[in-house]
Parts: structure tokens; sequence; C-alpha cells
């Protein structure tokens, strides 16, 4: 009886040290599959936020799609040709924009650009893959415009930075903040009623001949990625 008196404490030192052991044993493996579990986790959270990006980018382009076909529809005249932009002004100035149709799709110098919201610019320079798109805030564009409302008439020129000012508008002409300006088509080197923008502030002055209107462009040029080109006109100025 002795002997195993002395004997048990010894055995349930080796007992707990296999339990200790085991249940050493039983976390790690617990461990190893709570990680395996996470990574696994993880991997379905990535699998499924690539998937919302791509839904989301699929939802974008699905609306510039319905946009560019709303602007086919309501402009039947139109011979329009989609492109995407692949370039801007390297400047903060941005006063143009590179897309990636040029000359072996039919593009010309002189050739309107739009979008489904209004009028960009037009291409000013083009090689066969690619093709330079002036923008209506660059200081030596000059656009023949109208006030939609009173029919008044001017020219919307750029003023840098990205301003748009409508000037030659005589100090009579009825121009109020809010009017819409269109194209006039007058000169010919634009079509007819493409939407420039929107009046956001009138200058009056009796000793000038003229106002000078500053315009807010329909388009944000430092956020388009499509444009349409309208093939189908040929501007008076850039006649061969």
């Amino acid at each position: 009886d002795g002997f195993f008196t002395l004997l048990a404490p010894l055995q349930y030192s080796v007992r707990w040290a296999s339990s200790r052991a085991a249940a050493v044993v039983e976390a790690v493996r617990q461990f190893r599959t709570l990680q395996a579990r996470v990574e696994e986790l993880q991997a379905t959270v990535d699998r499924l936020m690539i998937e919302n990006v791509q839904l989301r980018e699929a939802e974008i382009e699905r609306a510039e799609l319905r946009e560019q076909l709303q602007f086919k529809l309501a402009n039947p005249t139109y011979d329009l040709m989609a492109a995407e932009v692949i370039g801007h002004d390297p400047s903060n100035l941005l006063h143009y924009i590179v897309i990636d149709r040029g000359s072996e799709e039919g593009l010309a110098v002189g050739m309107p650009v739009v979008t489904a919201r209004g009028l960009v610019g037009r291409i000013a320079a083009v090689y066969p893959q690619a093709s330079q798109v002036m923008l209506l805030t660059d200081p030596s564009s000059s656009v023949n415009a109208q006030i939609q409302r009173t029919r008044a008439t001017g020219i919307v020129q750029g003023q840098p930075p990205r301003d748009l000012i409508m000037r030659f508008v005589e100090q009579s002409e009825e121009v109020e903040s809010g009017d819409i300006v269109l194209t006039s088509g007058l000169g010919g080197n634009f079509p007819k009623r493409l939407v420039i923008g929107q009046v956001t502030s009138v200058q009056r002055d009796d000793v000038e001949m003229f106002q000078e209107i500053r315009v807010q462009s329909a388009v944000q040029f430092d956020r388009i990625e499509t444009v349409l080109v309208v093939k189908g006109f040929s501007p008076i100025d850039y006649l061969p």
C-alpha cells in the first residue's frame, strides 16, 4: 500500500501532462481549422467584392449606353460614332482629351464631339487610331450660341482655368441665371441645338455694348469616359 501511495502522485502527474499535451494538440488543431476557415471567408469576401465592382462597372456602362442610345434616337439625322477617352491634358487646365478613334474610322479634324449631356468640343488633330479633342474650355475654342428661352445669340468661349463665357450678347437682350445655352448653328461650325450648358451669372454694364454671361457646361470634362463623334457633319471652316 505504501508503494501505491507513493506512486499515485506520479501517475497523476503523468495523466495531467498527457491531458495537457492532448489539450495543446487539440487547441493547435482548432486554431489551424479556424485559420483555414478565416482564409476561406476572406477569399469569399474578396471574390464578392470583385464581383460587386464588376457589376457596378457593368451598370455604369449600361447607363452610359442607354444615354447614348437616347441621344441617337433624339438625333436620327446624325451619323454618330462612339469612342472611349484614353488620355487627358496632363496639366491642371484640362483643355483636351484623346479618344481611341482616328482616321482609320473616318474621323476628321473639325468634327463635333458630344456626350448625351451636351457638347464636348471638336476634333483638333487626327491620327490613324486616335484623335485629340479640343474642349470647350480651351481659350481658343469659340462656339456660336443662343439662349434657348429668348433666342438671343452670342459666342461661347473658353476662359482659363475651366470656365465658359458667352460674349457679344447685346445689353438689351433678356438673359437670366438658369437659362439654357444651345449651339445656334450660325457660321456652320457646329450643328444646331446641341446643349452647351446653363447660365450661372449675368454681368451688365451700361457703358458696355455687350453683356458678359458665365455659363456652366452641361458636361463634367474631368469625368468623361465615352463620347460620340458627329461624323456626318462637315464644319464650314474645315471643309477641304
